[in-house]
């Protein structure tokens, strides 16, 4: 959530940030700076009835001891709390309606943000690696996948639905390899594990920014005020709500393995089979909490963490920044990883890495001081993918296929795996 003293000083700014993303809200920003003039006028008017209040507390002893008569005083002071008690619920009405839109206000892109309508604008920063020539037809990872007996989505939509997925033997057997080298990596440098809940409340994903904007794309458990978790940036970043951090611990950063549940509301048709846009999956996050002088510096750091699980496995990929209109809506900036898929003949997302400055952490009230003595202020939230699983194997499968239908293991995931293919029984 944006300050709203950014909002109130400088409303063109807020507009000219929302126009940016491909987002017209000039008519939400002026709705809340009336909501915000009325709600000053209306406090305004409740501070000078307490003082009154505060006037005539005082004069009543001395009316008393003059052998006045008080009930004039005591009737006037109840007419007053009378007022004043409309005028603070009434404040509070305005609050709400205040905070509900300013709620669904995105962040502003940071300066350094390319401005772009879509995708289609995102800067490459950087490549690694190259992608393979094949002297052979290579086949697409789902393809790969049943041709091997380790990848069954037709008796998982049977079980479930469409877009899940059951891994099977060696593919179960990859995919929890993955996950522990993810976690092993991240671990030694510098990172502390953390095992979230999968669930999480409204409060949470409110904090996160998920709620009230996106609340289509997520499940929600019927009756109960709890979700199923897009990812585990919303319970490890909620991790430090409401807390005060020590400004020498920062920065703070933990990895999380967890399940992710998306309804994928408004993506039909794209990527509808295999691996890369399902229902259920797994993850590993990074999640930094950030000295706000250091974050930018802190978001490097990040990215150049989540690429080096992914050089570890030996896979091609690239680093692009967002353009403003394919910015997250919580993000001030982000980097993508996109790894080589021969099968699509392109690069495709497998981690996102950004910095949402203030932006979570005043949702959050995630503050930190940097000496006992400080006024505590606002922390900077990072989080990147560190990385996609399922996508992980989808890349394996379609990177490291042979032409005899066996899939080489990179030899990263060798000592877990316990050999170094995969080959059908």
């Amino acid at each position: 959530m944006l300050d709203m003293k950014v909002i109130r000083q400088d409303p063109d700014r807020v507009k000219a940030a929302c126009r940016s993303r491909n987002k017209d809200l000039d008519a939400v920003v002026d709705r809340i700076l009336e909501l915000d003039a009325e709600n000053r006028a209306v406090k305004t008017e409740a501070e000078a009835l307490k003082a009154r209040q505060n006037k005539a507390s005082r004069e009543i002893p001395a009316i008393k001891k003059a052998g006045g008569d008080i009930a004039p005083v005591m009737e006037e002071m109840k007419a007053i709390a009378e007022q004043v008690g409309a005028l603070d619920r009434k404040s509070a009405e305005l609050d709400a309606q205040q905070r509900e839109l300013a709620l669904t206000i995105p962040n502003i892109p940071h300066e350094s943000v390319p401005i772009g309508a879509d995708d289609s604008e995102n800067v490459e920063i950087r490549r690694w690696g190259e992608p393979r020539r094949f002297d052979f037809e290579p086949k697409p990872h789902w393809e790969i996948g049943s041709a091997l007996g380790i990848l069954d989505p037709e008796r998982a939509a049977k079980v479930t639905g469409k877009r899940f997925h059951f891994y099977k033997d060696t593919g179960a057997r990859l995919e929890r390899s993955i996950i522990n080298y993810f976690l092993n990596t991240h671990t030694a440098n510098g990172y502390t594990e953390i095992f979230p809940p999968f669930i999480a409340n409204a409060a949470s994903m409110t904090g996160t920014g998920q709620l009230p904007k996106f609340a289509e794309d997520m499940f929600k458990l019927e009756g109960l005020d709890y979700y199923l978790i897009p990812t585990a940036e919303v319970p490890v970043t909620n991790y430090h709500r409401d807390e005060i951090l020590d400004g020498a611990a920062l920065p703070i950063k933990y990895c999380a393995y967890s399940g992710c549940f998306r309804a994928e509301a408004g993506s039909a048709g794209r990527d509808t089979r295999g691996l890369i846009r399902q229902h259920q999956f797994n993850k590993v996050e990074l999640v930094k909490f950030a000295d706000p002088e250091k974050s930018y510096e802190e978001l490097e750091e990040l990215t150049n963490e989540a690429e080096k699980v992914l050089q570890g496995l030996g896979l091609p990929y690239r680093v692009v920044v967002l353009s403003s209109g394919d910015l997250g809506f919580s993000s001030a900036k982000t980097y993508d990883l996109e790894v080589w898929m021969p099968s699509y003949g392109r690069y495709v997302e497998i981690s996102s890495c950004s910095n949402f400055e203030s932006f979570q952490a005043r949702r959050l009230q995630a503050r930190f001081k940097r000496t006992p003595k400080d006024k505590a202020q606002l922390v900077h939230t990072l989080n990147g993918s560190g990385v996609a699983v399922g996508r992980t194997v989808a890349a394996i499968l379609e990177n490291f296929q042979n032409g005899d239908g066996s899939v080489t293991i990179p030899e990263a995931l060798r000592p877990m795996m316990g050999c170094d293919r995969l080959t059908k029984k």
